[in-house]
């Protein structure tokens, strides 16, 4: 197959797929918003529609509803509105006569519709007690012919690119041949020994560059041949003892590779094992706080719960008592109202109506306490130290403090100034456990009850995150000691002097820097930057 064959092809075939994505696309997008428009304008329509019929169903106000329905059913796209009551019965009729209805069977997608019209229900429904539904079906003629025409303009729009790309392809194929075929010919001389060359090729754009430089190639070969034929000579001799001399020092090579990656695997296990045993530490100083934490909202879900099943009781009652008056006969029914006023007044059906809100958002606020502290608990003790993500350092500080704050609040008042920030990639165990060993540090370093504070920040592509205490300072003969490994202040027993060593490798390791200032009687500041996150590291996590 000749090269400017394949220039046609390939050209074409690239074009062809380019285009036909571009379709596939464009029609996939148009299909989904016209679908996406259809379905809630559908879902609406009867959800409002369902809303409107509620009190003419309820009253059984049939002259209502049918004018509601031919109301509704004069838009242009709509096929039919009916109205029914929960077993069925027809109650109103607006768009087909009722001879021409069909079986309903609603539709959730525009791929489903069969018979043009997209058929969609809404129940009618007071109280949680079904009354009713509504169905509406909706012509989606003009949908399917917008699609089919978008369809017919973007193919012959591909075809004729696809003709005008051919004709180039072609003419830009028979360009390159003629040049490449002096070229060519030259090649075949130069492979045969003949490095005089004379190429006949006068242009001045890239393959007149290329047959120059082929020239001055042919005079460099001619050149170097002599020296060639010497060298040849030469290596002869030295291959004969070259070959044993790499062998052994591929040996030797092999060797202390291997030692090193087993050095690499023990020193990982062991940084592993420390990470974790830090952390497990950290969550053993907490673990009373965090245990009082969770017992005191489960303790009030509890006892919401046990009053609402009480209320529930009650409703209960009262509902099968509306049954009751609803089925009596007309001089039954003033006994049965009696009976149910007597019952409200009795249970004080106000005073519950407005306690069960109270109850149901106190639950709430209660399940989503405990569930904020797994959350952080979760996150804290993510084991997984061999893949960073994308995450941002003002979530780490927000789920480190739902663990840490029952510890600290006892001891120091937080203040937190977290503003927005950059995305960084890290892992998130790691950062949230750099940030308790600062937080637990700050709290330990203050005899009576002090402050921290808490602020981040972003400055010339790094996001930094800054951690101060009014305790008692460091020594400053301390400062250059404080991350080396089992350094420590505290008393024997009180720290293993590993959390601002193992602080400063995590750090170091995310390709940012851990930075103290402390003076004496005033406190210290932590100050931690990390770079901002980059497009192509953004597309890798991805």
């Amino acid at each position: 197959m000749s090269l400017r064959l394949k220039t046609v092809l390939g050209v074409a075939l690239i074009e062809g797929l380019l285009l036909a994505l571009l379709i596939y696309t464009a029609m996939s997008y148009m299909h989904d918003n016209l679908e996406d428009a259809l379905v809630k304008r559908a879902t609406t329509t009867a959800t409002l529609f369902a809303s409107t019929a509620k009190d003419p169903v309820l009253s059984y106000d049939l002259a209502s509803l049918d004018a509601f329905g031919n109301e509704l059913a004069l838009n242009q796209d709509i096929v039919y509105v009916r109205t029914l009551s929960p077993d069925g019965i027809m109650l109103a009729n607006a768009g087909l006569p009722v001879n021409d209805a069909k079986q309903f069977i609603e539709d959730n997608a525009l791929d489903a519709v069969t018979d043009g019209v997209f058929d969609v229900s809404a129940t009618i429904s007071e109280g949680g007690v079904e009354y009713g539904r509504v169905e509406i079906g909706f012509n989606i003629d003009s949908i399917e012919t917008s699609l089919v025409e978008t369809r017919r303009l973007s193919t012959l729009i591909a075809v004729i690119e696809m003709s005008l790309v051919g004709i180039f392809s072609f003419i830009l194929g028979t360009y390159l041949t003629r040049k490449l075929l002096v070229l060519s010919r030259a090649a075949k001389q130069v492979s045969e020994g003949n490095y005089t060359l004379d190429l006949d090729i006068d242009s001045t754009d890239e393959v007149g560059d290329v047959a120059r430089a082929f020239d001055q190639m042919a005079h460099v070969l001619d050149e170097s041949q002599q020296a060639r034929d010497k060298y040849e000579q030469d290596l002869e001799e030295l291959n004969k003892t070259l070959e044993q001399r790499v062998i052994r020092r591929t040996c030797k090579i092999n060797a202390q590779f291997e030692e090193l990656h087993n050095t690499h695997l023990l020193l990982s296990d062991t940084q592993t094992k420390l990470v974790q045993s830090e952390k497990l530490a950290s969550i053993g100083q907490l673990s009373a706080g965090i245990a009082h934490e969770i017992n005191n909202p489960i303790s009030f879900v509890l006892s919401n719960a046990k009053s609402l099943s009480e209320y529930i009781a009650v409703y209960q009652k009262l509902i099968d008592m509306y049954r009751t008056a609803l089925a009596a006969e007309p001089a039954e029914l003033e006994s049965n109202k009696l009976a149910i006023s007597e019952l409200e007044s009795e249970e004080d059906i106000e005073f519950v109506n407005e306690d069960i809100i109270t109850l149901i958002e106190d639950t709430v606020e209660g399940s989503v306490r405990v569930q904020e502290i797994v959350k952080g608990l979760r996150d804290f003790s993510h084991t997984n130290f061999d893949t960073k993500d994308v995450c941002n350092l003002v979530e780490c500080v927000e789920s480190t403090l739902r663990i840490a704050n029952t510890e600290l609040k006892s001891r120091c008042a937080v203040h937190s100034e977290l503003n927005p920030i950059p995305d960084v990639l890290g892992n998130r165990g790691e950062l949230n456990q750099v940030i308790m060993n600062l937080l637990i540090n700050a709290g330990q370093a203050m005899d009576e009850h002090g402050d921290i504070f808490i602020k981040t920040s972003a400055e010339d592509g790094f996001v930094e995150l800054a951690i101060s205490d009014s305790g008692s300072g460091i020594e400053e003969d301390h400062l250059s000691k404080l991350f080396d490994p089992f350094f420590t202040t505290k008393a024997v027993g009180e720290g293993t002097g590993l959390g601002l060593a193992i602080s400063y490798g995590i750090i170091t390791d995310h390709g940012g820097t851990i930075e103290v200032e402390s003076e004496r009687g005033k406190g210290s500041m932590f100050r931690i930057q990390l770079p901002e996150i980059e497009n192509d590291q953004l597309s890798d996590a991805a």
